[in-house]
């Protein structure tokens, strides 16, 4: 039995600060129990103290929640950029159909609540109603962005309509080409190799209502080369998708990102379009 948390939070602002620490009031719940509330004392240093601001711009790092559905290396390098502060944020939910995945795993390993979306009668899961999932992103754990990295669920409707422009996706194939409903994991690089293409590449792009279909970000592109596996294809793009995805959530909460009058987004670094 797996159990989600509901509720954390770490009220920012700090009831108290004072140089070199400051005093939090941490409440969290679990399912099926009463919300429980505890006192936490952080010390921080210069380096650190965008941790326990008061809130004000530049203060509080960005929350990130992550939904997977398989192995999560794009959760892990996502979670490794973080801890390394080369991404201004932290994971505090991690959202899965699949409870047992490694991206589930990992989460429980590194302490991140997790939260299981959709139910499957078929598979024997209770998941959160959707009504449910957008009150824990959008109230409970105050998401300020979604990144998914393999989840093979469609983000229900009205949590795509509270985070327009704030959901990001990472496909394994240079879009709009092999992407939509059936390509995903290694589906598509088999495609990739059937069509006898020469390139491909990861795309992150903005997440709507359809699969693969939101306004792109960001792409590398590798070689496919005619004596090409799947797999060799496979390794190769994934390389690219830890560069290139973290790349995009720094953008992403460092305020990068502009959007031309067409809805095309573009991401900036040192005053230069990427």
């Amino acid at each position: 039995m797996f159990t989600s948390v509901l509720q954390q939070k770490s009220l920012c602002p700090n009831i108290l600060q004072h140089q070199g620490w400051a005093l939090q009031r941490i409440q969290w719940q679990l399912l099926g129990s009463e919300p429980r509330t505890q006192m936490a004392i952080r010390t921080f240093t210069a380096s650190t103290a965008a941790m326990v601001d008061d809130g004000s711009a530049g203060g509080c790092k960005s929350r990130l929640a992550m939904f997977v559905s398989g192995a999560g290396s794009n959760f892990k390098s996502i979670h490794a950029a973080c801890s390394k502060g080369k991404i201004s944020a932290e994971v505090v939910l991690v959202v899965s159909n699949v409870p047992k995945c490694g991206g589930m795993q990992y989460a429980r390993e590194q302490d991140i609540p997790t939260l299981l979306y959709p139910s499957s009668k078929k598979l024997g899961i209770e998941g959160v109603h959707p009504d449910v999932l957008l009150t824990a992103l959008r109230d409970q754990f105050r998401v300020d962005y979604i990144l998914l990295g393999g989840y093979l669920r469609l983000i229900p409707p009205e949590v795509v309509r509270a985070y327009r422009r704030r959901i990001l996706n990472i496909h394994p194939a240079l879009l709009p080409s092999f992407g939509g409903a059936g390509f995903f994991g290694m589906h598509v690089h088999e495609a990739v190799v059937a069509s006898g293409v020469r390139l491909s590449g990861p795309t992150v792009h903005f997440v709507d209502e359809d699969f693969d279909r939101g306004p792109i970000l960001a792409q590398r592109v590798v070689p496919v080369y005619p004596s090409d596996a799947p797999e060799d294809v496979q390794g190769r793009v994934l390389e690219q998708e830890h560069l290139v995805y973290p790349a995009c959530v720094a953008a992403l909460c460092e305020g990068r990102i502009s959007w031309r009058e067409d809805g095309v987004p573009i991401m900036w670094e040192d005053g230069n379009q990427l």
